[in-house]
């Protein structure tokens, strides 16, 4: 069995990719950094997985093509697609947010995943077999101050993932949509541009998810008999109650 991450080199991603590798799973893993492909790849070999490594920016279409494009024929059939690359920037009024950056979140979180899903699907289709799981967030079921663009691209996501689920339910290919709440990555290091000072406070007084509790999710979606779908999962630490409900030890 074969399955794609984006976005593997860290966090979210690279918690799939450990547990797909450790549920023998074969591994090609994308990320714009080539030397913590490199170092992925050395990871999960150890696991026991073949890996395939796969450098772009999903925001490029044309590199993103080439490189999907360019998969040898013995790694094309694809069993899982795990659309995971994708950000937030700032946390500014939507008044005074920066273009940079909602073109950053739009490109990636949206336009990104569309990219690939037309660039694998097709072949699952033809297969009759697959599943594409999707990592949206908690902040795609309602807007937080500072944050209506970000939760605007995780909203997308959900839509875009029940429109494929509608698009393909003449087929055996299952279509999963795992929402995280606050989960410790370099998330919000990336949402405050690098101030990670500012990015550790957003985890104070609680117990955060990790990136490997996501990937038990995706596996197990993954995992379940071939007629059960997984098409929904919201996940959230003990003392989140939703996207802005968090009780925080003092």
């Amino acid at each position: 069995m074969i399955a794609l991450i984006t976005g593997a080199t860290s966090g979210i991603g690279m918690g799939c990719a450990k547990r797909f590798a450790r549920g023998g799973y074969d591994l090609i893993v994308t990320a714009r950094n080539e030397r913590k492909l490199e170092q992925l790849k050395a990871e999960l070999e150890q696991l026991g997985a073949k890996v395939l490594t796969l450098t772009f920016d999903v925001r490029d279409r044309e590199a993103t093509a080439r490189a999907v494009g360019d998969i040898p024929a013995e790694w094309r059939n694809i069993d899982v697609l795990i659309n995971n690359a994708g950000l937030a920037r700032g946390l500014e009024p939507e008044y005074e947010g920066s273009y940079r950056d909602w073109d950053e979140m739009i490109d990636t979180n949206i336009k990104g995943l569309l990219t690939m899903t037309r660039l694998v699907v097709p072949g699952m289709v033809e297969r009759n077999r697959g599943h594409v799981i999707n990592i949206g967030s908690v902040a795609g079921d309602a807007a937080y101050a500072g944050g209506g663009v970000y939760c605007a691209t995780k909203a997308a996501v959900k839509t875009i993932t029940d429109g494929l689920r509608i698009d393909v339910a003449q087929t055996c290919i299952r279509v999963t949509d795992i929402k995280p709440g606050l989960v410790e990555t370099n998330f919000s290091k990336v949402r405050f541009h690098g101030d990670a000072e500012r990015a550790g406070h957003v985890y104070d007084g609680i117990r955060p998810l990790t990136g490997d509790d996501i990937g038990d999710v995706a596996f197990y979606a993954a995992s379940a008999p071939g007629h059960v779908q997984i098409a929904e999962v919201l996940v959230l630490a003990t003392h989140q109650a939703n996207g802005t409900v968090i009780h925080r030890e003092k």
